[in-house]
């Protein structure tokens, strides 16, 4: 199976953007506040090329060993390339991840943020974090539980000092996500943290109406997933 041709992606760039844009103004948001970023998993170079060529910047990938095998050409030939891991973080991947990813949204264990804060001390780069709060509380999903969330945002900054930005979340996917967008939003304000991360290809409008900051967008933009 092969992926959209690029002209393609260039039209859902277009198209994902405009709706971004529509959704922004009925929420009386400035668009330029709300960043897309481009979800390519399981999609090639080829198909990130594409969407670089049409003017996006931002990318997301959920996995480290899929974006290193992908994104190092992409980001020596692109300097303007951000890139943010949207999937879950294993400690023995810390590394490589502070060491490719320009944004880590998925922060959600206190021996993930050790491990962190650790690596960029020792690499001296720093990507921002954002936390990744489990908004549904649901047994088979990342993310630190709602009640424990202003803990350990004070842990990971005060005493890690790692660079939290922000929050994420994906709700459930058979519950009312502006319930859970809501919750995320009251969170950050509460703990001072401008960037919420939420929304993907079938809520991002809800998302924006509710505060997002980043929303996640992949196969409205690239197609359906590609074998791996």
């Amino acid at each position: 199976m092969t992926g959209l041709q690029p002209e393609a992606i260039a039209a859902n760039l277009t198209g994902v953007r405009e709706r971004i844009a529509e959704a922004a103004r009925a929420a009386g948001r400035n668009p330029a506040q709300i960043t897309l970023v481009a979800v390519g998993k399981t999609h090639g170079a080829e198909a990130i090329a594409a969407a670089l060529a049409a003017g996006q910047k931002v990318f997301g990938e959920n996995r480290v060993q899929e974006a290193e095998a992908k994104f190092p050409p992409l980001k020596a030939a692109h300097a303007d390339l951000i890139l943010h891991l949207i999937g879950p973080l294993q400690t023995n991947k810390v590394r490589e991840a502070v060491a490719l990813f320009d944004v880590i949204e998925t922060l959600d264990r206190p021996k993930l943020a050790k491990a962190l804060a650790k690596e960029m001390v020792k690499s001296g780069r720093r990507p921002d974090c954002l936390i990744q709060v489990n908004t549904g509380e649901e047994p088979q999903k990342a993310g630190v539980p709602p009640r424990q969330a202003d803990d350990f945002i004070a842990f990971a900054r005060g005493e890690l000092d790692l660079p939290v930005t922000g929050l994420m979340c994906i709700p459930p996917a058979d519950e009312e996500p502006a319930l859970h967008f809501a919750l995320l939003a009251e969170t950050a304000t509460r703990n001072g943290l401008a960037q919420l991360s939420m929304g993907m290809s079938a809520d991002y409008e809800t998302a924006i109406r509710l505060g997002a900051t980043h929303v996640r967008v992949g196969s409205a933009i690239f197609g359906a997933r590609q074998p791996r």
